[in-house]
């Protein structure tokens, strides 16, 4: 905005900001923009000249437009380099024509309504996806906070057992679905082979959820009489000084560790226990099994293109294949989470011994000592676990051990 100034600036700087000149300027015609192309969109470009006559100022605006910029070379430049050619213009000449001015518009009105089509193909896919994204994220929300957990896992069992004893229905696989649930559950099919083949679909999956609905109540009562022995001496003992025990499970396969509320889990008689053991089991299982999903989509919805090849709606591709990935996903999930709430124990060997963790301080390596669940559990939280010596743990050998003794009194 001063006498004699040039300012170099990108095609969006200062939007929004007044440039203030001064009479000076005023005297010689005011702000000049100059334009070195015009752009896809005639928004950017009405941007741009607004910066000049701001506030009433005086100002102009002009803009160098070349047949080979991508904006005419995407929309007809070939024709309009004839013409010019016809009309006897010479290479680097100016060219202002009204003619000029429609054609660039008509072109920038072609990219704009190809971006907006664009736009509104993506809006039409991603909506796909919100309607899926809605009901994981309020499962995800029970999880995270305990609301309706418990409905939720009860409409999981319910799903999984209409869905197993219809597929045995259906394939008349009596053996296969007794054998799933001695794997997955430990427990016998609640009706004989003989009930399986003459009573219909809904008695059998009442009867089969009942019985696994009684089995669960039944083992979260022992994981509670498991736990509650350790976590009551926890806390009669250190309840003023620990917060949050950590809590190892395993399923025979995988060993983890859930934080739980000391004095919540004391006062509640365990039932705080078995909350958070089912809410990490779901927020984990969830969020593996909807990451995964994601990927999924959007592999789909680069192959759902090729569906033009066979004269067919890429997006309907889409909507009918993503919603079968979707049913599988949380078929999947379902089955996961289920069979981890009821293989999963508490790996405690020796109910007597409990370390508490340590006060974060300054580390010995020279009496640092390594076992199993010291890679699981966060610093700062007590852990109960089955033993504490080092046949329990990760053994060093001597050289090992003077080694790393001779390095801490060198750093020392």
């Amino acid at each position: 905005g001063h006498t004699a100034a040039v300012t170099i600036a990108t095609n969006m700087a200062g939007r929004g900001t007044d440039i203030k000149i001064n009479d000076d300027v005023k005297k010689v015609g005011g702000l000049a923009i100059v334009g070195t192309e015009r752009h896809d969109s005639r928004r950017v470009d009405r941007q741009l000249r607004g910066r000049a006559g701001r506030q009433g100022d005086p100002g102009s605006s002009l803009f160098f437009v070349s047949l080979e910029d991508d904006l005419m070379r995407k929309f007809g430049s070939d024709r309009a380099s004839k013409l010019m050619d016809r009309f006897g213009y010479k290479e680097g000449e100016v060219i202002q024509h009204s003619m000029m001015s429609k054609t660039i518009e008509r072109s920038q009105k072609k990219v704009e309504q190809n971006n907006f089509g664009m736009r509104k193909r993506l809006l039409e896919y991603d909506d796909v996806m919100n309607k899926q994204r809605t009901v994981i994220y309020k499962r995800r929300k029970n999880a995270l906070f305990g609301d309706r957990l418990a409905l939720d896992l009860q409409s999981m069992l319910s799903d999984w057992c209409d869905e197993k004893v219809g597929f045995a229905k259906e394939g008349d696989d009596y053996e296969s679905l007794a054998l799933e649930l001695a794997l997955e559950f430990a427990i016998e099919a609640p009706f004989t082979q003989e009930e399986f083949k003459n009573e219909k679909l809904e008695p059998l999956a009442d009867k089969l959820y009942e019985t696994l609905q009684n089995a669960y109540t039944h083992r979260q009562s022992q994981l509670r009489e498991t736990a509650m022995p350790v976590l009551n001496k926890i806390y009669n003992n250190e309840g003023s000084k620990v917060g949050f025990v950590m809590v190892p499970f395993s399923d025979g396969i995988k060993n983890f560790g859930i934080p739980i509320d000391l004095k919540k889990a004391v006062e509640s008689k365990g039932q705080q226990l078995n909350l958070e053991y089912e809410k990490n089991i779901c927020l984990e299982t969830l969020d593996d099994e909807w990451k995964d999903h994601l990927r999924e989509l959007d592999e789909l919805k680069q192959s759902a293109n090729n569906a033009t090849y066979e004269q067919k709606d890429p997006l309907l591709i889409y909507k009918i294949e993503s919603f079968k990935l979707y049913s599988t996903m949380v078929s999947r999930m379902n089955e996961k989470i289920l069979a981890m709430l009821f293989k999963a124990k508490i790996a405690v060997e020796d109910d007597t011994k409990v370390r508490q963790a340590a006060q974060p301080q300054k580390t010995d390596m020279s009496k640092m000592k390594l076992t199993r669940n010291d890679n699981n559990a966060p610093p700062g939280l007590p852990e109960m676990m089955g033993g504490s010596g080092d046949d329990d743990g990760v053994k060093m050998s001597r050289a090992d051990r003077r080694k790393m003794e001779r390095d801490t009194k060198k750093q020392k």
